[in-house]
This record gives structure tokens, sequence and C-alpha cells, in this order.
């Protein structure tokens, strides 16, 4: 019904005369109106960002949560104007992203790259900062990312690899990494890393790598099957050890780990030493912090420590901070704290 790449939700307009078509592709949003009866496709005119939720009201105007990397969230009606915002005072503005696509071993990849700030085309190469989502299916995008901003703050180019596995560049690209997780993605970071170094952009002395669940596995995994191209790494809740994490994590992981890996570790048993982390502890050379929740059911902490003991066997750089929740923390004051801690570890090793 609907020939658009990327992903697509949908909604009814409140007389049923329509449907309202949210489209995520590329890390932006567009909506679009569905006339049910003739068939005709409109392209809304939104702001250019992302939306996390839109409606359509009873006289037909479009609500919607929106931000983009620049703005924090507000909801405004799609033609422009802002309808609510959490306070009176105008927020702080963060920093534009630039897109670039890059061949890749799979195919193109989307990044997006934000400069120090006041920096400008031909200025580099900047100390940098690969900040890699999580998910593995989700992606980076033009949202409002209070993170990235402080690490540009700090001094940072930081740039978001939408490797394959992400969401918004359509099925294919999703499933890419099946069989061969953590490894694929990677190559596409690396894609993406060699270019911003050949453009001038990424100074390959001062680069590191950080990400928090699975960003923090292809962190560790990073660290170790590509030690030439990373001066520090910051892993947050990481997968570490992927035979003892699979021991220990939530029965719906492991299903979701079969499904990705190609089958248990007692069926695949070498592709789950191939993608896990220690495996490749003895070739890290550059010096990492590990942010672990004592109590997390996602990414466990036995298998954490053994990945932690392997680095202090062998003598590698690296610290540890632990805090007492799960998988991250919804408490305001350690999720700052937990920035402070990384933004300070990654300004003692890799200075701006």
């Amino acid at each position: 019904m609907l020939d658009l790449p990327g992903d697509v939700t949908a909604g009814f307009y409140p007389d049923g005369s329509a449907l309202l078509v949210g489209h995520d592709h590329a890390a932006r949003s567009e909506l679009y109106r569905y006339d049910l009866t003739t068939g005709a496709l409109e392209k809304l005119d939104t702001p250019r960002g992302v939306v996390r939720g839109a409606t359509a009201r009873p006289d037909g105007t479009v609500e919607l949560a929106w931000s983009n990397s620049e703005l924090p969230p507000v909801v405004r009606r799609a033609d422009g104007p802002v309808v609510l915002s959490v306070s009176d005072e105008e927020p702080p503005a963060a920093y534009p992203v630039e897109d670039r696509w890059v061949p890749g071993p799979g195919g193109d990849v989307h990044a997006l790259l934000v400069r120090p700030e006041g920096q400008a085309a031909g200025d580099g190469p900047y100390a940098t900062a690969f900040l890699v989502h999580g998910g593995p299916e989700s992606a980076d995008d033009d949202s409002y990312r209070a993170r990235r901003a402080a690490y540009v703050d700090a001094g940072y180019a930081v740039v978001h690899v939408n490797y394959r596995g992400s969401t918004g560049y359509g099925s294919a690209w999703r499933d890419a990494l099946t069989g061969r997780p953590g490894l694929t993605e990677l190559e596409d970071v690396g894609a993406v890393y060699d270019a911003l170094v050949a453009e001038g952009i990424v100074d390959p002395q001062r680069a590191l790598l950080s990400g928090g669940s699975w960003g923090g596995f292809l962190t560790l995994l990073g660290l170790g099957t590509q030690p030439e191209r990373w001066a520090a790494g910051i892993a947050e809740v990481p997968v570490a050890d992927y035979l003892a994490a699979y021991e220990d994590e939530m029965e719906g992981l492991r299903a979701y780990d079969r499904a990705l890996f190609g089958g248990s570790p007692e069926e695949v048993h070498d592709v789950y030493l191939r993608s896990s982390p220690i495996t490749y502890v003895d070739a890290v050379a550059a010096p990492v912090l590990v942010v672990a929740g004592a109590n997390d059911p996602r990414c466990p902490i036995r298998q954490i420590d053994n990945y932690l003991a392997e680095l202090e066997k062998l003598d590698k750089d690296h610290e540890v901070y632990r805090f007492d929740a799960g998988h991250g923390s919804l408490v305001i004051e350690e999720t700052i704290r937990q920035v402070e801690v990384a933004l300070s570890f990654a300004l003692r090793h890799v200075r701006p």
C-alpha cells in the first residue's frame, strides 16, 4: 500500500477518513496523510528532526512530540507552532549534526557528525568520540541528545554510525548482522572511521569508542579486534563474555540471542566465541572504563567480572565504576554522575 523506505507506523484520523503515517528513515522522521477513499498520499510539512509520537486532533490538525539535534523535545503542530514545552525558559541549544554516507562492505553506511563548537570544514582533525548506539536494532538520529552535547561541550567531535542492524534503513539492513553479530557492525564503524580520517576530520591518534548495552559490547569487541584504531574505550553495561552472559540473562534475551547467532551456545558455540569480547582481551591496547550495574538482568555482572578479571590478570589499563542498580539508572543524579565519570576518563586519556 505504502512504498516508503525505512520504518512506517500509522494511526487513524478521528473521522476515519485517513491514516496518519509516520515514516522514520535515515535518522529523521516524516509524516504523511493517506486518504483511505482516494489512496492519495500527502506529505505533511513538518520541521526537520525526529518525531516520537503524533496524533490527529478532531479538527484535523496534527500535533507531534518532536526534537532535533539542536533543540530539546517539545509538542508542536505539524505546521510549526509550539503547543507545549517542558519549561517557560528557553533551553540551551545544542549542536547540529552533519550527514555522511560512507561505502561499507555491506552497502553505504549512514553516519552523523558533530564538530566541536566553533569549528568549520577544514579545521580538523579533531579528537573524536565515536558514540555507538545499543539495541542493536536502535539507531542514532537527528534528535536532541544531552550526552552528545556533553562530549561536544568538552571539546570532542562526535560521530554516530548507523551500522548494519540499525532501524530506519529497511529490513535487509536491519537483519544483516544475523549470524555474525558484533563483527559486522564494527566493519561499518571501521569504514566510517577510515573515511573520516581520510577526510581530515578524525585524528587517528585521538579517537575513543564508547557505548552502552549493545554499544558497550561493541566497544569492548572493538578494542580487542581493532586495537590500532582506538586510544580509549568506555563500555557501559556491556556484554563482555557472551557465553557467561547467555547463561545468566533473562530467557527472553536468550531467545533473541538464539535468533541473532543462529542457535544456542551448545549449537553454535564457535559463533558465540567469535563474537565475544573476552576472546580478544589479550589484544586490548587502549585504556578502558567499564561502567556496570550490580543488578543488571540484561548484561549480568558475572560476565563483566570475568572480563575485568582478565584485564587485571593481563595488567591492562582499566577502570571500573559500579552502581547499585540494573541496566542503567532512572535516578537523574546517578545518570549525571556516570556522564561525569565517563568524561573525566575520556579527558585524561584522549585530550581535545
